[in-house]
């Protein structure tokens, strides 16, 4: 499974947040530091490597939040975004003083894109309010603090999402700039806690492909789902400038899976191909083709 491992250390004024109350405090420094996951599960290369690597190095995790949670009381909440520098000044390293008491941390480590909208309320709900989800890890740990001396924490993070990869094998038309794909399940919100989805209402997003009209497109989407395997209906529409569509392909039963890809492979262009054929490809752990 993907992982980050945090650790936590002695005290330092990294992204320092001080909760202000008459109880004894405690210094909890958290650390994003070895970032260990397979790779081959969702990457569009295939490729499978569990070797650790820093957070810094890992481009797809561009945002890291950590909570503490006393009950239903957010304590502590800061994010770090990589690409501004105000927010850290180690990338991964986060440092606070917490009451003595019981808690839940929260970590989440997610892309990030201009525009963006990404909310925490608690340790049992988290999500996406822009358009589109994105790669996301979580983990939720109970911490306990008894005494002001400092605080050691370890915990790892999980890959929480399923990958859609949409593959045309025609070449875009002239007329079309969008490609829209709609879930008839699944969620842009989840449990930090179970990694699940908080609901199953489905949700659309849009993508303007980069190749060349007549070329082939490649699409990308992420999803969380409410368990571990979930089956549902994918639309896919091409659309014009103006959002009208021009060509639309429905694909039943799609199997999706966490930390996974699943690969939708067919025509899109073509009005008179049919979607109700198709092959599927059940080695999860390469993924899942559906030529339709």
């Amino acid at each position: 499974m993907a992982g980050i491992i945090l650790l936590a250390a002695s005290c330092s004024n990294e992204s320092e947040l001080t909760v202000s109350n008459e109880k004894e405090t405690a210094p909890v420094k958290v650390r994003v530091s070895d970032f260990s996951m397979s790779m081959g599960d969702i990457s569009p290369e295939g490729k499978q490597t569990r070797a650790a690597q820093d957070v810094a190095d890992y481009n797809d995790v561009k945002a890291i939040t950590l909570a503490f949670y006393a009950g239903s009381t957010e304590v502590y909440k800061v994010n770090q975004i990589k690409t501004d520098p105000t927010t850290y000044t180690t990338f991964g390293e986060f440092s606070c003083n917490l009451p003595i008491g019981t808690y839940t941390m929260v970590v989440i480590g997610r892309g990030y894109w201009d525009g963006d909208e990404f909310t925490l309320t608690s340790s049992t709900s988290a999500g996406y309010t822009s358009e589109r989800p994105r790669e996301t890890f979580s983990a939720t740990q109970n911490v306990t603090v008894t005494s002001t001396v400092p605080l050691d924490l370890n915990v790892t993070l999980n890959r929480i999402i399923a990958q859609l990869h949409v593959v045309s094998t025609d070449g875009r038309s002239a007329g079309v700039s969008k490609i829209k794909t709609t879930y008839s399940g699944g969620s842009k919100c989840f449990n930090p806690t179970t990694g699940f989805a908080t609901d199953n209402d489905g949700f659309w997003q849009t993508n303007s492909p980069s190749t060349a009209v007549g070329s082939t497109i490649n699409v990308y989407s992420n999803v969380f789902l409410t368990t571990d395997e979930q089956t549902m209906d994918i639309t896919i529409d091409a659309l014009d400038a103006d959002d009208n569509v021009l060509f639309t392909k429905v694909v039943t039963d799609v199997p999706l899976k966490l930390n996974r890809k699943t690969t939708l492979r067919g025509s899109i262009f073509t009005a008179s191909a049919s979607a109700a054929a198709f092959q599927l490809e059940t080695e999860w752990l390469d993924g899942n083709t559906v030529n339709f």
